[in-house]
């Protein structure tokens, strides 16, 4: 398939592709509110609780481009029917694990398989849509990542309070099996099998360098407190930027050969380096601040899993409310807007944990609607905008190589952020009693709320008003160009 309106049955196959990456995002925020239980009943340790949020999204991180280029050279079809099948096996093995360590498996398996279905959505947009059909397309897709912000942890607090399937815990998982099933047979049927023209080599040289750099860093931030900090942690961090340094070096001499899985001319644009800091500060930020949250309202103050789910209601629902003031305002505020974001998810951060603090042993979850709700509103206010903006100077050619490396760098961030959160968290939960969990959230929270601050300031990397009101006439001009020269 070349020309990208002839598919007949295109809105079908968008729909089974967007459900799946509705099931995936539902599965990133549904796991937060069962850790608890999951703590209980298998009795984890803080480590492996890190790597459940942790190992899944950097499993994603890993192999998210790659994933992109496999779907271009071998079928997307193919790539995403593996990736949903392996997915939805993985959540048997997370549904039936018996102990922490076949869990954190499971879930890296989970955030494996999900990292090669999400670029075949993405892809499939641009195959099956003209410039101009885009748009709705990418807006629908906005509002299903809200939508399962909102019903991820609430669904999942649900599954585990009220049990209607059984399991308790096991049921966030093994929810995704029927889908899973349905979804894969669906699209065996209805999704083409389009592959791009233009073929880029893999660099699996590269994949192994940059994840391995990653992980000689995440590892021993999670492994490391509780075994008592012993030498090899120290070790494997001081490693963790000669592997990394290494990844560019042999970056570079790919990217002279056509083929890196990062081109590192990207890094000369400040606009990209701006966007990619965003992209990473964010991430961390939001990954750990929801994790450590709801440990402490579940064990510390004892609300049950639907309750700690329904505490972040606000805070989607002000991501919702958000969706279209950040898209209508790009051309007129630009980096102003993601500036105006991170301050107000930094001040909603603090003021959540300020009244948490406030109310101590009495809190109720609606004592901190308001700043939820600014933070919510925020984070719209900072997202939607800035991949436009971060990628307004980027040449044309490099584009899908930068929004790819912008994505890796957010799910990067997000395990590191786990990481250091975790440390400093489980570092001062102690017995887990209500002051000391009370206590380590306090401490812990500033990563969060530093990092957001950070987002802001990172803001003023991105290119200014004028380039980004050119880069929109840009975009439109070559939409109307291959409107009126369909290939």
């Amino acid at each position: 398939m070349t020309a990208p309106a002839v598919y007949p049955r295109r809105n079908i196959a968008m729909a089974i592709l967007a459900f799946a990456m509705f099931m995936d995002l539902m599965d990133v925020t549904i796991v937060n509110v069962a850790i608890p239980s999951i703590r209980e009943d298998l009795d984890a340790t803080p480590a492996q609780i890190e790597w459940l949020v942790g190992g899944y999204v950097l499993a994603f991180a890993g192999v998210l481009i790659t994933a992109g280029r496999l779907g271009d050279r071998y079928g997307r079809q193919k790539v995403f029917l593996i990736g949903i099948v392996g997915f939805t096996l993985a959540s048997v093995l997370a549904s039936t694990s018996q102990t922490g360590e076949i869990l954190v498996a499971s879930r890296v398996l989970q955030g494996f398989f999900a990292g090669l279905m999400i670029p075949q959505v993405l892809a499939n947009v641009q195959v099956l849509y003209r410039p101009k059909e885009r748009a709705p397309v990418f807006a629908i897709l906005g509002t299903i990542t809200a939508m399962a912000a909102v019903i991820g942890p609430v669904l999942g607090g649900w599954l585990v309070t009220d049990n209607p399937l059984g399991g308790e815990w096991r049921a966030i998982f093994f929810i995704n099996v029927p889908i899973g099933i349905v979804i894969a047979v669906a699209g065996w049927f209805l999704i083409p099998d389009t592959r791009s023209e233009t073929v880029t080599n893999l660099d699996l040289v590269g994949v192994v360098l940059a994840v391995g750099g990653v992980l000689l860093l995440v590892y021993p931030l999670i492994e490391g407190r509780q075994l008592g900090w012993p030498t090899w942690s120290f070790v494997l961090m001081a490693l963790s930027p000669v592997v990394l340094t290494a990844f560019v070096f042999q970056q570079r001499r790919r990217t002279a050969e056509g083929s890196a899985l990062i081109p590192l001319r990207l890094f000369s644009n400040r606009g990209f380096v701006g966007g990619s800091a965003i992209q990473f500060l964010f991430q961390g930020s939001i990954t750990s601040f929801f994790l450590i949250l709801a440990i402490y309202v579940q064990v510390g103050l004892g609300f049950e899993a639907i309750t700690a789910g329904a505490m972040t209601l606000p805070f989607s629902i002000g991501a919702m409310v958000a969706a279209g003031i950040g898209a209508a305002l790009t051309t007129r505020l630009g980096r102003t807007l993601p500036l105006i974001g991170g301050i107000m998810m930094s001040s909603g951060t603090a003021w959540t944990i300020l009244v948490i603090r406030s109310a101590d042993a009495d809190f109720s979850s609606w004592d901190t609607v308001i700043p939820m709700a600014l933070a919510g509103l925020g984070l719209t206010i900072m997202l939607v905008p800035l991949l436009d903006i971060a990628l307004s100077t980027v040449n044309v050619a490099d584009s899908g190589a930068a929004s790819g490396t912008l994505n890796t760098f957010a799910q990067v961030g997000g395990a590191v952020g786990v990481a250091v959160t975790g440390v400093l968290f489980f570092g001062e939960a102690g017995t887990y009693t209500q002051p000391e969990l009370l206590h380590a959230l306090s401490i812990a929270a500033w990563v969060p709320i530093c990092g957001y601050a950070l987002c802001a300031a990172a803001s003023f990397l991105l290119p200014g008003l004028g380039a980004v009101k050119k880069h929109a006439e840009e975009q439109e001009r070559l939409a109307e160009l291959e409107e009126s020269n369909p290939v």
